[in-house]
């Protein structure tokens, strides 16, 4: 590779890294405004609204990209949707049993879970410098998140939903392209949308929001958190690795810790700020530091929002 490739490269990975973190500054901007939503509305009905508008607004603006796919990356694409979707149902169904900051940082184990399966099931080796960042991220979210925690069924629910997320990661990793992320990200939102309907169906389908403040919500999730941030993921994904695109991830609960404190929601205390700290040392480790001796996993992935 030439210098200009090679500076090329490092600009598109800069680029792919600084989108990640504004789509998962996004995400943690909704934490308020879901909080305030499912008090009005269940939490299934709301992801299904949420969904629903997202997979119509993308079909509407890429109907031309998800034709030109072909029947094996449509296929890929709702595989993928369906794996997300469940994993949103079963972090949703766990959270109505624990607390939220519990399933915060359940649902962050994707960043262990995302590494273990790529060597699992793709046989390649991971560096060092990834295993301290992933134990530097999972101590960082745990001191955002924990002030103790039991271990009952809706913490084995959200592990699972985690366990989905990571699962998500690679596969997307795996089957992302540059020039398809349109198409493959409107696929993947007609999937998700679907699978909570779905969910929705046992109570005679989706209840509407209820006030224009709602629906205005929805709105904002839907076509700026949801729509916007497949976009920028699908693409960030077929440019970095990912396990260090799981890393990046894991600095929502910074964001939204930061935007909770900023909105008067709640009070800086020592337990953000250092685990802020090792969120953003563990992504400062895998993004600038140099790598040496083992190789890492090239693969993109999506640590989609999982702020339900």
């Amino acid at each position: 590779m030439n210098a200009s490739s090679s500076n090329q490269s490092r600009r598109i990975t800069a680029l792919a890294t600084l989108g990640l973190l504004v789509m998962t500054a996004v995400w943690g901007s909704t934490f308020v405004l879901i909080k305030g939503v499912v008090a009005r509305m269940p939490v299934a009905d709301f992801l299904a609204v949420r969904f629903a508008i997202a997979a119509v607004a993308m079909l509407l603006l890429f109907a031309g990209p998800v034709w030109r796919l072909g029947r094996r990356q449509i296929m890929r694409g709702l595989l993928l949707g369906v794996i997300y979707g469940a994993g949103q149902l079963l972090q949703t169904w766990g959270l109505s049993l624990i607390a939220p900051s519990v399933s915060g940082f359940v649902t962050g184990m994707y960043v262990v879970f995302t590494p273990i399966l790529a060597m699992l099931l793709l046989r390649q080796r991971m560096a060092g410098i990834v295993w301290l960042a992933v134990l530097m991220s999972t101590a960082g979210l745990a001191l955002l998140s924990l002030n103790g925690v039991s271990v009952d069924i809706g913490v084995w629910l959200t592990l699972a939903s985690a366990a989905l997320y990571g699962l998500h990661i690679v596969g997307l990793g795996q089957w992302s392209r540059p020039g398809e992320a349109f198409g493959l990200s409107a696929v993947q939102m007609v999937a998700i949308a679907v699978v909570c309907l779905l969910a929705t169906v046992p109570h005679g389908g989706p209840l509407l929001p209820p006030d224009r403040s709602a629906w205005f919500a929805i709105l904002y999730m839907a076509l700026v958190a949801g729509a916007g941030a497949m976009l920028m993921q699908t693409w960030a994904q077929s440019h970095l690795p990912a396990a260090r695109a799981a890393i990046v991830m894991t600095t929502e609960p910074v964001f939204a810790a930061a935007f909770a404190v900023a909105l008067g929601s709640d009070v800086l205390t020592w337990r953000m700020l250092v685990g802020g700290a090792l969120v953003l040392a563990a992504m400062y480790l895998v993004e600038l530091m140099p790598r040496r001796g083992e190789a890492t996993i090239e693969l993109s992935a999506e640590a989609i929002h999982h702020e339900v």
